[in-house]
């Protein structure tokens, strides 16, 4: 590969044989950070190939060791993924083991794929003035545009969750409630394939409430029923915020889980 950012033409040999100082990252880490910068700047898209181990190490000027230690760091990150026999590609939402990795509401009984897909239904998608929580939490300006959108997610025909979103308007310029319910796969693999945006990691605050009459209307339970709400900020990559989405989650026959590792 001819193509080399300014940062990836310093050689790099003389560093790796030499010992590094505390004031320095170790260089796979550097050499992560080259191929995060090809990521952000679209050279290599979700779903797409990698150039091999060999061809980054001539790249970069580095031991294929050094690579290989970087890749792993991002495929362990879910920004790259291994494929045995046909080499490292870029993860991306639209593949089916990676559709859930921001969705944690699983079924008591069985699991999401036995539950099968979402029923999801556009209640509203409206561009607005942010106000400060909204700007604050997407690192906006109070008064900026951004897209709300609130929709619910039915399982076997029960309205399971409802979800209040809010983007930047500028990077989803053209996003309409049409072109999302026409869309039939995951929010986020649209986000990518349509606008550039990838979401490659996610905060979240959980805590137990009580919903609105509006919310328990959309989720056809009483009034007083609880609700697990999860607020999320989801991040692309620089850790740019691109998504505030609070979510209001019926657990009934539904619960929370989170593998630690």
């Amino acid at each position: 590969m001819n193509n080399t950012s300014p940062s990836a033409d310093s050689s790099f040999s003389d560093a790796e044989s030499s010992a590094l100082t505390p004031a320095f990252s170790p260089l796979y880490q550097q050499i992560k950070g080259l191929i995060l910068q090809n990521l952000q700047s679209g050279e290599w898209k979700p779903g797409e190939s990698i150039p091999s181990e060999m061809e980054l190490a001539a790249r970069y000027r580095v031991s294929q060791g050094t690579v290989r230690k970087a890749i792993d760091e991002l495929a362990g990150d879910n920004l790259l993924v291994r494929r045995q026999g046909k080499g490292t590609f870029v993860a991306t939402h639209a593949e089916h083991h990676v559709q859930y990795r921001f969705l944690k509401l699983v079924p008591d009984s069985g699991n999401l794929d036995a539950e099968g897909p979402a029923q999801r239904e556009i209640v509203d998608c409206k561009r607005l003035r942010a106000t400060a929580d909204i700007a604050r939490a997407l690192a906006l300006r109070a008064g900026d545009a951004v897209l709300q959108v609130r929709r619910v997610l039915s399982f076997a025909g029960v309205p399971t969750i409802l979800e209040d979103l809010w983007l930047p308007g500028g990077p989803f310029k053209g996003l309409t409630a049409e072109r999302l319910a026409e869309y039939h796969g995951p929010m986020y693999a649209l986000f990518e394939t349509e606008f550039g945006v990838r979401m490659v990691r996610a905060d979240e605050k959980i805590r137990a409430v009580l919903p609105d009459e509006a919310q328990s209307q959309l989720l056809q339970i009483a009034p007083g029923t609880p609700l697990l709400s999860v607020e999320r900020i989801a991040y692309t990559y620089n850790d740019t915020p691109m998504e505030l989405r609070r979510g209001f989650y019926r657990t009934e026959s539904h619960h929370y889980r989170n593998a630690l590792s």
